[in-house]
């Protein structure tokens, strides 16, 4: 786990641990008058490893901004970059240009100051103390960042409470499963009260219930504390939940920067799911000779005429419906169902980066073919 510089203060430091009701006090998403500056700023940061032809340009001229209280999702296939900018944005990796501002201070000019309030939980990194407690893990945690862990105790017991971890506070993390041990460690991240925070696939090994914890309390925190997250995953289902705004990145470049309604509602895709008990696997072929066929599902029993029905998900948009409709009626299908599928936020990833989630993306001096979409930095 990333720790803050505020470890080399002389002390321990109080924690104001009043709970909020709504937007906390000096919040300014809903005050376009208030100038604080951004919880984070990046600008023109590039970043290559190694040198002559056999170098990587990991990070290519990106700029984001992260304004407080907001929750950001930082999407792309491994190898695009989004590991070496949230390094870059720690202080953990030095970029080879441009600049890192955290809440208006310039890393490269104080970093104590600029990480004061800046944590992280970064995936394949030991997270935790395994032979403390839950709860020793978290007043270690608030202690190395400055704060005096006596002054934070309610703010522990409610984060204990709010991520299910109560009953295991006196048990050693190495005796947890993997989803609690998960737990654990974003409860450590959050124990000293950071204002910024940077989650690397904070939902990684947790079951379904306890994921929809996870996004119920980051929810909250933002809305109701002011904490700021950047959160990286391949789980679109945590980012699409969670996320006011989502940064895709390919090729070292940022590809799109909006929200999950605006990339949604721009994505190019309009899909058609035809059900039918008359296609079979000609038809389907005869399809993708001519269409696009994002998914075959047979029914109950075998596909086609001779089992039950089968449902074909096809690209078709405009005048291409019409042909779709034209191609099936050659075929002799008799349609018993057609609907539009609702894009979803992997085909917007897909499209722009041409990689599954998950997947590998090739990171190097070329450029994306898609251009950036969204607002500006």
């Amino acid at each position: 786990m990333v720790r803050s510089a505020a470890s080399e203060r002389d002390g321990p430091r109080e924690r104001d641990d009043a709970s909020f009701d709504g937007v906390p006090p000096g919040d300014s998403r809903d005050d376009p008058t208030d100038t604080s500056p951004p919880a984070l700023a990046i600008e023109g940061v590039s970043k290559r490893f190694g040198s002559g032809e056999a170098s990587v340009l990991a990070v290519d001229d990106v700029s984001l901004t992260v304004e407080r209280g907001s929750i950001v999702g930082l999407l792309g296939p491994n190898g695009a970059g989004k590991t070496t900018l949230i390094k870059c944005a720690l202080g953990i990796v030095l970029p080879d240009a441009g600049s890192v501002r955290v809440f208006g201070t310039d890393v490269g000019d104080g970093r104590r100051a600029a990480y004061a309030d800046v944590d992280a939980m970064l995936e394949g990194a030991r997270n935790d103390y395994w032979r403390l407690t839950v709860r020793e893990n978290l007043r270690y945690f608030a202690t190395i960042a400055g704060v005096d862990p006596n002054s934070v105790r309610a703010r522990h017991d409610r984060l204990l409470d709010r991520l299910e971890l109560t009953e295991k506070a006196d048990t050693p993390v190495r005796d947890l499963s993997r989803g609690m041990k998960q737990k654990v460690s974003l409860a450590s991240v959050l124990a000293g009260g950071a204002e910024l925070v940077f989650l690397d696939e904070p939902a990684l090994g947790l079951d379904v219930e306890s994921s929809r914890t996870l996004r119920r309390e980051l929810r909250r925190l933002a809305r109701e504390e002011g904490l700021t997250i950047v959160l990286s995953s391949h789980d679109m289902g945590v980012i699409e939940d969670v996320c006011d705004r989502v940064v895709m990145m390919a090729n070292g470049r940022i590809v799109a920067d909006d929200t999950v309604s605006a990339l949604l509602s721009g994505t190019e895709r309009d899909v058609v799911r035809v059900v039918s008990a008359d296609i079979d696997d000609a038809v389907v072929a005869t399809l993708r000779e001519r269409f696009d066929v994002r998914a075959v599902e047979p029914g109950p029993g075998s596909a086609g005429r001779d089992g039950g029905s089968t449902a074909v998900e096809v690209v078709a948009a405009g005048d291409a419906l019409y042909d779709l409709t034209d191609a099936l009626r050659e075929a002799g299908v008799t349609v018993e169902g057609i609907e539009t599928v609702r894009p979803e936020l992997e085909d917007v990833f897909v499209d722009l980066t041409g990689v599954e989630p998950g997947g590998s993306g090739t990171v190097g001096g070329g450029r994306p073919e898609a251009e950036p979409r969204g607002r500006s930095s």
